[in-house]
């Protein structure tokens, strides 16, 4: 079965481009577009995608609000990326904070954009760019130091999440680490569970904010 997909953005050229480039693959299909975040929840429920690639700013509903709309209403949500012209946008963060898997470029390559929807769609999150870390280390606080202290992550978990900040695949871990994927996997489901995230997203911004891991 094809990773499906649904387009949210307002400039319908955005949309063209990235349906030419993903209706392109064998694996990949995209089944719906729209213009704006209201229209989300309402397509997600129809089409049931698996990926969101969601705009982070839209004149009506923004992709803050839309990704906590559809996590909050929708059984079984779709993978969220968000897709956006700067890195340094602080829109980004904040729907990364608001459950989105996954960041991507607008200005990215073709190669990249593929990537990116057949990873999140997988459940591993895409690597923050530099100046999404530095804003997550920006807003460091005590509740997200607290969280991690109260987690007491083994020593090895605790190399597992500095490498899934990296932005590592599972198979990355595992070979970094020279142990098994499924392994990796259990540690990655410990993390989670031991903070109380939600995704692999939410455990990274959690380490950035608590300083157990820095932004250089």
């Amino acid at each position: 079965m094809p990773v499906t997909v649904l387009l949210v953005d307002d400039e319908p050229l955005v949309r063209a481009g990235l349906r030419a480039v993903l209706d392109a693959q064998p694996d990949i299909e995209v089944v719906g577009e729209a213009a704006d975040g209201a229209s989300v929840i309402p397509l997600v429920r129809q089409l049931r995608p698996d990926v969101v690639a969601m705009d982070v700013r839209m004149p009506l509903l923004d992709g803050i609000e839309a990704t906590r709309a559809v996590l909050r209403t929708v059984d079984s949500p779709p993978k969220i990326l968000v897709v956006t012209t700067f890195e340094n946008d602080e829109y980004v963060y904040q729907a990364l904070r608001a459950g989105a898997d996954g960041f991507l470029l607008k200005r990215a390559r073709p190669s990249e954009i593929v990537h990116a929807v057949r990873l999140v769609a997988e459940g591993e999150t895409l690597l923050f760019p530099a100046a999404v870390r530095a804003l997550a280390a920006e807003y460091g606080n005590r509740q997200a130091r607290a969280t991690l202290e109260r987690a007491a992550l083994t020593e090895r978990e605790e190399a597992v999440l500095r490498l899934m900040a990296r932005g590592l695949t599972n198979v990355e871990i595992a070979a970094e680490l020279i142990i098994g994927t499924e392994t990796v996997k259990s540690h990655v489901s410990a993390i989670l569970a031991k903070l109380g995230a939600r995704d692999r997203t939410q455990a990274v911004i959690t380490a950035y904010e608590s300083g157990f891991v820095s932004p250089a």
